[in-house]
């Protein structure tokens, strides 16, 4: 049941953090209040990179900055890995894959 809560929220988190980088963007070009950059790194290092690097690609935001493009390639790769020792430990705890 955690599990379920767990992956909804980081599916909810990755949404938000996509719509964010299409906010952000819209508001560079009317020349609005912007997001602060702290707050996209903050999100996405909670779970959300995955959400901040599907927006970069479709909004093509945020693509020169180096800190983006480094920074939130390397925090989804750092989820995935914390993701794959996570459940190898849970499927390996909980006495192997049942068939």
């Amino acid at each position: 049941m955690i599990y379920y809560i767990i992956i909804g929220a980081i599916v909810a988190l990755n949404l938000y953090t996509f719509l964010l980088m299409g906010w952000d963007k819209k508001s560079a070009k009317l020349k609005r209040r912007r997001t602060p950059e702290k707050r996209l790194f903050l999100l996405s290092a909670f779970g959300g990179a995955a959400g901040t690097l599907w927006g970069m690609k479709v909004w093509r935001h945020k693509t020169q900055h180096r800190s983006f493009t480094v920074g939130i390639p390397f925090l989804l790769a750092l989820h995935l890995i914390v993701v794959i020792l996570v459940t190898g430990y849970w499927v390996m705890s909980s006495g192997g894959l049942k068939q």
